[in-house]
């Protein structure tokens, strides 16, 4: 045990370096989500605490080499960090996805049920393995996924859809957009 830090005993070290490496791995996550989106101030932001902790964490075990609880406490914090990670960019949901739905019935009564909640649709016929098919694309915010599964399950349980992240929209038609521009425009001519 290091002679620099007594106080910490046998316990509370492991536990520092748990919460330590737990942070790093948790910011690391994130971190490289908000890389991927292009998020240019945040990223390195992130990137800066992640180091800054991750060179306290490591240097409690360079320090204390014969406590194998801080090499325990190093692992099961990264586990725990990547659980944690992943559980924040969820709920986070940051982003776009195009939803892919190809089925065999009548698309119809969907394209309108997503029409009047101001989702942007774009249809085409196909041909599918067992006959002629229907292909609905829309792009819609990953916070509203389950919103526009639900829609889906409920126009047909069987039919098959696959989510896939975007990189970048251009133009479209999102509900909280046409919300907000709504808002805009209103407050304009109140201002007029």
């Amino acid at each position: 045990m290091n002679s620099s830090m007594p106080e910490l005993g046998l316990f509370w070290l492991p536990c520092l370096v748990f919460l330590a490496e737990m942070c790093v791995v948790t910011l690391g996550t994130i971190r490289i989500i908000f890389v991927s989106r292009g998020m240019k101030v945040l990223a390195p932001i992130l990137g800066f605490f992640e180091i800054t902790i991750w060179l306290f964490a490591i240097s409690q075990i360079m320090q204390n080499l014969n406590n194998i609880s801080c090499f325990l406490a190093f692992a099961g914090g990264f586990v725990a960090g990547n659980f944690l990670g992943i559980l924040i960019e969820e709920k986070l949901a940051m982003g776009t996805a195009l939803v892919r739905l190809i089925t065999s019935k009548n698309i119809h009564d969907l394209v309108g049920t997503l029409s009047s909640a101001g989702y942007g649709v774009t249809c085409m016929d196909g041909q599918g393995a067992n006959g002629p098919v229907q292909v609905v694309f829309t792009v819609v915010r990953r916070k509203e996924i389950d919103k526009i599964t639900a829609f889906i399950n409920k126009f047909d349980p069987k039919a098959f859809y696959s989510i896939d992240e975007v990189q970048a929209v251009n133009e479209g038609v999102f509900p909280l957009l046409r919300e907000r521009a709504a808002v805009f425009r209103r407050d304009e001519a109140l201002a007029a």
